[in-house]
Order: C-alpha cells, then structure tokens, then sequence
C-alpha cells in the first residue's frame, strides 16, 4: 500500500506542483495582527497564558490580537475563570515550522500557568513526516518546560488542509492527508504528563469563516476555535499538580 501511495504521488507529482504554484501565486498575502501582542481580560488573581506557533499566532486573517487566536482564547479563559485576570502573550511568526518555533521563539517564552502552541500548517506545506513533526514538538514541549518549569501545555490540533477553501484538488486531499497525519503524531504526545492535545475538526471552520485569502480563519473562524480550546484547557490539568492551576469551582 505505502509503495502504491508513493507511485501514485509520483504520478501526480506535475499536477501537485502545478497547482501549488497556481495558489501560491492567486493567494493574497495577508499581514499579521496589528496592536500589542499581549493584553489582559477580566480582573482577579493572575492567570498567565502564552501562546506560540505559526501565522494563526501571528495573527493573519484578524486586525488585532484582540479578534485573533491568542485573544478570543484569552476571552474564553476569562469566561471559564471568572474570578482570575487572563494575561495573554501571543509568540507567532508566519511561515513558521515547529522547527522554526523551537529555534526562534521558545527562547522568548515567559513564565506562564499555560502554554497553548499552534503548529502542523507549515509542516505540512513543507511535506515534514509525522516522525520528525512529533521529534520537533516534543523538543517544544522538553524547551518550554526546561525554560520555564513544569506547565500544562496544550497542543492545538494541526487544521484539517482538506477542507481549505483555496486549495484545489488533487492538492487538497494529499496536503489534507498529510495535515491528519501530522495530527495524530501530535496527539501521541498527550501520553505525558501535563500535555493536552484538542483536535480542530473539519466541520469547526466551515468556508464563511474563512478569511480573504481563503486560507486564514477571519474573527469569526478564530473565535470559534478559540472556544474549542479554552474548554480543553481546564482538562489538560486533570491529576496534574505542578502548576496547580484547577478547575474552576
């Protein structure tokens, strides 16, 4: 079967070029978020929150943070910790690789009660294994704790590229094989303490919330994952008692 699926990449290989090309070129490039790129929500004792990854932490697709991953996550938090004050830090770099955010952007992260990372895009662009995918964000996980201790960490799901918009087929079912793929190295992880792993199921970006490349979520794709995210949060502290962040009551 692996050696079918590979005569058959081999076969398509001029089309998938073809058309990689053809979107790279149709696409617009949008900037990242505009504005600061931390902030607080609700008021109370701290709950200190970073996120770090690729262009969704950068924040393409939204004008500010605010409306972006990194905010509509802060907001959710708020909403699930009434009592505490979210201070948020968004770490993203478009175009990035887990590598890349292992190299460049871990060495910036600051301690934290939570640590979300975003990542699989770029990786399955650039046609990354699972195996080094799972190597590149287990060395994420390692760094980040090495840097800043013990803290719950919770990996997003890569997004499903098969169902992008922008990308044509055949491209869209190889690049959305592969984006799966890389998913499922990434939940291996949750077998460590402290790491969480939520999954963005196809059907959580539907095409309107998409942003106008067609590639990027807009506000409303962004707050929509976001929920997704903040109610995994609280579980990925389940038995874990460094961080002793909890539940809410």
């Amino acid at each position: 079967m692996a050696v079918l699926r590979l005569f058959l990449l081999f076969l398509l290989a001029p089309v998938l070029v073809a058309q990689a090309v053809r979107v790279r070129r149709a696409t617009p490039r949008l900037p990242g978020a505009s504005g600061p790129i931390e902030g607080t929500r609700g008021t109370g004792q701290p709950l200190r929150l970073t996120v770090i990854g690729e262009s969704t932490v950068d924040g393409v697709g939204a004008l500010t943070h605010a409306e972006a991953l990194t905010g509509q996550l802060a907001a959710g938090l708020a909403r699930v910790y009434p009592d505490r004050e979210v201070r948020w830090q968004a770490l993203g770099i478009t175009g990035a690789s887990a590598r890349v955010v292992l190299d460049e952007l871990v060495p910036r992260v600051r301690p934290a009660d939570y640590v979300v990372v975003v990542l699989g895009v770029n990786d399955t662009l650039e046609l990354h294994s699972a195996a080094r995918y799972r190597r590149d964000l287990l060395a994420i996980v390692v760094a980040v704790r090495r840097r800043i201790g013990d803290v719950p960490i919770l990996l997003a799901g890569v997004p499903p590229l098969a169902s992008f918009p922008s990308l044509p087929r055949p491209l869209r079912d190889v690049l959305g094989a592969r984006s799966v793929a890389l998913d499922g190295a990434a939940r291996t992880l949750t077998r460590l303490p402290g790491v969480g792993h939520v999954p963005l199921v196809p059907g959580l970006l539907r095409p309107g919330m998409f942003a106008a490349d067609r590639f990027h979520p807009g506000p409303e794709g962004y707050r929509a994952w976001a929920a997704a995210l903040s109610e995994g949060l609280p579980i990925v502290t389940d038995g874990w008692h460094p961080g002793e962040v909890g539940r809410p009551s």
